[in-house]
């Protein structure tokens, strides 16, 4: 490839970025739903784990790692970052293989690649689940054009070889977690079944994605996770469009969440654009699997329908019903919940066709058996000649209105989307009472009050529903509510039940009052039997991290206030009480960690180049012919 085609792509995904995020690159963190970061983050906190499913091991660590030396509003803003970045160069890329391999990329391919890696990280799918806050998720989706590729080159090179440019490639999977491999094995694992030499790149891919899965498979086996099959109910796709839930989904919208839809999304004009440029997008697809199939053809379009029924389960009762059920007899099948989420391959589809429609415009579409592009600048025409018509206006326009088309049909993610992803400060109360329960080395977890795990802060200037950041604030073990309620459409909501045991028993001590969300009457009038209770559960500190007017320490000898602000209210279990040991942390969780890191280690030093995307090696051997330079 030349400077252009090593550039470009990586400016694409970075002007998008840039526009996509805006006021959240400034100092300052970006409270979200789930995007949580804090300031240090303890690497040895996350390291020890809870109780429940081990979701954010891997996003955790990596960003506690990175906080050692950083940081933390910049370690989240390189996270936000590279979501886009990754993932609009990893299409962008993509595209200029799948068309010209491994040859010089020409213009029109360029300009084709330019349009896919724009749609790719500009589309309702991201701009919902990243108002939702999951950068992990979406990190995730960011390396699957590169996890596509890698499995493709699995078929031509050495098994080693093939190994580590998968490996390499699922770094943005592993960071991202669980869900990130699982959305990685749907994308690529039909290719790898649909390519040459099946059964030899569907075995490297499997391992591979078990290497990096050991940070969060390990743990999960001891977990005692729980899965609650009210959840099919609450995160079932939706429709954000008037065109129903099938609509909202074909458009690569839907999600559970009404409050993660981008502004203006709903309205039927934009809606109609988006559905058609969606429609466009695969007809472009279909043209370029009927005029010449790119090696992923087969993969892709097995692997988007897949996800696309995976999507459709949960709009309707008896898919519904299905999904509880499977649930019911085992909780790794919870993952299947969230059915929009399955839409990120068709996602790549759409980009790719995106960028084949471009390629149609400009007459450089390469035709059904031909070995990419024939034309090294203007392209071809429809019988393969050279295009001398030069450089016309109408071919200018094209490319920049197709490269800007998802952006005009989605301006809600625009600048913070609308400035939703404003970045705040954290309180000097809230960082007085982490320091405190820092300075203090016995053991002992903290118990994070109100009794209500998302809810708006008060002190982020406009209040955003967000996970109460004091459940990853302090450097030991929390225990908080991880239940979920959502509101259902018919005005009521559905509670679906968290994984957390040892919450749970947490719940059952407090008796929190429905409407305040604090200890119950029962509980607040004797707040020193509270403490006794609350010891024996290894809890040291409580933390009441909001205003609240019922002050049900007050008077107690076994709950002394150390912080004590209008905001935040950090409270000490007296020792007496207290029966803790200290979290220690898995000798066989530390060596699958170190298994993945190690993995991921060899994987770059042995493949040479960034995340896959390397130029196949020739295969040397006994009877090979050696060229002898002259």
């Amino acid at each position: 490839m030349g400077a252009p085609a090593r550039v470009l792509p990586w400016t694409v995904g970075l002007v998008a970025a840039v526009l996509a995020l805006g006021p959240a690159l400034g100092p300052g963190y970006v409270l979200r739903y789930d995007m949580l970061f804090v300031p240090g983050l303890s690497l040895p906190t996350v390291l020890a784990g809870a109780d429940g499913f081990p979701r954010a091991i891997p996003s955790d660590a990596v960003v506690a790692a990175l906080s050692l030396v950083l940081p933390g509003d910049v370690v989240q803003a390189l996270a936000l970052l590279a979501v886009f970045t990754l993932g609009g160069a990893g299409a962008f890329r993509l595209l200029a293989r799948l068309v010209c391999g491994a040859g010089r990329v020409p213009g029109p391919v360029l300009a084709a690649g330019a349009a896919a890696g724009t749609a790719y990280v500009w589309n309702p799918f991201v701009a919902e689940r990243l108002l939702l806050g999951q950068w992990a998720v979406l990190l995730g989706y960011a390396g699957l054009p590169w996890v596509v590729w890698a499995v493709v080159r699995t078929a031509s090179a050495r098994p080693a070889a093939g190994l580590s440019g998968l490996v390499c490639s699922l770094v943005p999977a592993a960071v991202g977690g669980f869900s990130s491999v699982v959305l990685s094995a749907l994308t690529a694992g039909p290719q790898a079944l649909a390519g040459p030499r099946r059964w030899r790149s569907a075995g490297l891919f499997l391992f591979a994605l078990v290497l990096v899965s050991l940070p969060w498979l390990v743990p999960s086996l001891s977990s005692g996770a729980a899965t609650d099959p009210a959840g099919v109910e609450a995160f079932a796709a939706r429709s954000d469009t008037p065109f129903g839930a099938v609509g909202s989904l074909l458009a690569l919208g839907g999600v559970w969440n009404s409050g993660a839809v981008p502004p203006g999304y709903g309205e039927p004009v934009t809606a109609l654009a988006r559905l058609l440029l969606c429609a466009a997008s695969l007809a472009g697809w279909a043209w370029w699997l009927y005029r010449a199939p790119p090696a992923v053809g087969t993969g892709l379009s097995v692997s988007a329908a897949a996800g696309f029924g995976i999507a459709l389960l949960g709009v309707f009762a008896p898919g519904r019903e299905f999904l509880a059920a499977l649930i019911g007899l085992w909780p790794g099948f919870g993952p299947l919940r969230d059915g929009q989420l399955y839409l990120a391959p068709l996602a790549l589809v759409q980009a790719l066709g995106l960028g084949a429609v471009l390629l149609w415009l400009l007459r450089a579409l390469p035709v059904r058996g031909g070995a990419g592009l024939a034309a090294d600048t203007g392209g071809t025409g429809p019988a393969g000649e050279r295009d001398r018509s030069g450089l016309p206006l109408w071919r200018v326009g094209a490319v920049v209105f197709t490269v800007f088309l998802p952006v005009v049909v989605l301006p809600g993610l625009l600048w913070g989307a609308g400035g939703r992803l404003a970045p705040v400060q954290y309180p000097d109360s809230w960082l007085a009472a982490r320091d405190a329960v820092a300075a203090d080395d016995r053991p002992g977890a903290v118990l994070v009050l109100p009794w209500s795990a998302y809810r708006g802060l008060e002190w982020s200037g406009e209040p955003v529903v967000v996970l109460d950041p004091a459940t990853k604030l302090f450097d030991r073990r929390t225990l908080w509510n991880d239940d979920l309620r959502v509101g259902a459409e018919d005005g009521g909501s559905v509670v679906v039940t968290g994984e957390d045991a040892r919450a749970r028993e947490a719940a059952r001590l407090l008796e929190p009052d429905p409407e305040t969300a604090l200890p119950g009457s029962g509980r607040s009038r004797d707040p020193d039997a509270l403490a006794e209770l609350l010891g024996g559960l290894g809890v040291r500190y409580v933390v009441v991290s909001a205003p609240v007017d019922n002050r049900f320490w007050s008077g107690a000898e076994t709950l002394s206030p150390v912080v004590e602000e209008s905001d935040m209210t950090l409270l000490e279990v007296s020792d007496q009480h207290i029966k803790a040991d200290k979290d220690d942390i898995s000798g066989l969780e530390v060596t699958g960690g170190l298994v993945t890191v190690g993995a991921i280690i060899w994987s770059i030093a042995r493949s040479g180049s960034s995340l896959g995307f390397q130029r196949p090696q020739p295969r040397t051997g006994r009877g090979a012919r050696k060229e002898i330079p002259k």
